[in-house]
Order: C-alpha cells, then structure tokens, then sequence
C-alpha cells in the first residue's frame, strides 16, 4: 500500500502554512512530523485524512486522491488515533475497540463475526487482554491510549495517522506506548504518520530499526526532510526551534543505543 503526499501546499485565507511538501509512506514505514507550535503538522494530518481541501498538490492512496474517497471509504485506508480523547460514557474497552470496525459495518450496524474477531485480535496486539471488559471510563491515560490505538488498529487501515500519541504520558507509558507501536509497524506492515513534539521519539523509529522518515515542520516554508539521524542535527534544531542542542548517544542494557537532544539555550 503506498500513501503519497505531492506538492501540497495549504493556506488559511492569506495565511500559507504548508508549502510544497511531497513524501511517500509504504508498508512497514513511518513518517515522523517534529515542529514547533503553528509549523503545520497538524494542518498536514488533516490535509491526509482528507479534511482540508489544499491550494495545490494532493495526497494519494494508491493513486486515488482522498478527496475522491467518501469518509467511510477512506476509513478503511487511514485510521486515526487523536492526542487526547475524553471518555464520555461506560462503554467497556471491547466496545470501544469494535467502533473501529464502523466503517465496514456501518454506525449503527450490528458488528459481524468478521468485526468481533478483528477487534479480539486488536486487542490481543496490543496487549490489552486483561482491560476488555472494563468500562473505558476507569482507565489511565496510558490505558486509553493502547485503547485507542487497538481501535485503530481493528479498522484495519493500511495508515494509522497520530497527533501526539504519548502527550501526557509518563515516561514508562510513552516508552510502553511506542514499543508497542514498533512492534504492529514491524509484524503487522503497517504504515504510520505521527506528529510529535518529542524531537527524540524521531530517533526512536530508527533506532527499532524501522524504515523512517522525518520531516521538520516550518511553518509557510518547505520543510527539512531526511533519515532522522540525517536531518536532525544540532544545526537544524537551532534553524527550526530557535534554540541551541547537543545531541548526544547512550547505550542500554541490552546493547541497543539511544539518542537524546538537551537544550543549551536559545539560539544565536
């Protein structure tokens, strides 16, 4: 499955916020939107799942333009999972995970047993077995949102689209979250777009050893694209952010190494 995004560019009214962006998400691979507040990552994601209509280029899957694709049709492309989601009533997790499954039943359909046993195995992904009959309202921050990826992961979409997935996530939570990320991208060949504040959690698709992508958002300006390890450098943070870095590398207990950014201070 192949997502494309070509020479798309976006304005609020006189405002220009994207321009001539183009990338490419194939199965198994991640692109990973880093910015600062007002660049245009969120504005892209909404661009993708077809909710803003560009001044020029267009988004693709497999050829076919999203604005041509009904919301439900496209649903069964690209799923989305929001950066936050406020629990309104006492549906149990296993109901939650089956509205992933409306776009091929339909709202107010009845789940099949082809819908039942894509959110069972969803959840059982996810491993979230234990949370099935809870009622989504009692859960943690970190809860819902293994929850709400399992709710993507059940409309069996090609792309999973994430705005700030681990936004208010302890550390354990984010690093559970992701982990957990990496693994469905790698066993399941799942694409993923995520926007994310955490410049390091770009690094981390690269260091699973995913194939990824990162675009650094700037707001009216085509953004700096590459290898995370390519383009995230002490120079384009201090271009992009505003702000001087060190990058610097640490080596876990099992071997594997991790990257990290500090801030020195602002920019010269």
């Amino acid at each position: 499955m192949k997502y494309k995004v070509d020479s798309l560019s976006f304005s609020y009214k006189d405002l220009n916020i994207l321009n001539n962006i183009s990338f490419e998400i194939n199965s198994g691979e991640a692109v990973c939107l880093i910015g600062p507040n007002g660049s245009g990552k969120t504005t892209l994601l909404d661009c993708v799942m077809g909710l803003h209509i560009p001044q020029q280029g267009a988004v693709t899957v497999e050829g076919r333009n999203v604005l041509d694709f009904s919301r439900k049709d496209l649903a069964r492309f690209v799923s989305y999972l929001p950066q936050t989601h406020m629990p309104m009533f006492p549906y149990t997790v296993r109901e939650m995970v089956l509205m992933g499954r409306s776009a091929y039943s339909g709202v107010f359909g009845q789940p099949g047993a082809d819908d039942e046993k894509f959110a069972d195995e969803a959840i059982s992904s996810v491993g979230i077995e234990s949370l099935a009959l809870r009622q989504y309202t009692s859960l943690s921050g970190g809860e819902i949102k293994l929850v709400l990826l399992a709710r993507a992961l059940a409309q069996n979409a090609g792309l999973i689209v994430l705005d700030e997935p681990t936004a208010s996530l302890d550390l354990k939570n984010e690093y559970e979250f992701l982990e957990t990320l990496f693994s469905l991208i790698r066993e399941r060949d799942i694409s993923v777009l995520m926007a994310t504040h955490s410049i390091e959690q770009a690094f981390r698709f690269e260091e699973a050893g995913i194939s990824a992508e990162t675009l650094m958002m700037r707001k009216g300006r085509e953004p700096l694209k590459g290898a995370p390890s390519d383009v995230i450098t002490s120079g384009s943070i201090g271009e992009v952010f505003g702000v001087s870095a060190l990058i610097s590398t640490a080596t876990g207990e099992s071997g594997r190494q991790f990257r990290s950014v500090s801030v020195t201070g602002k920019a010269d």
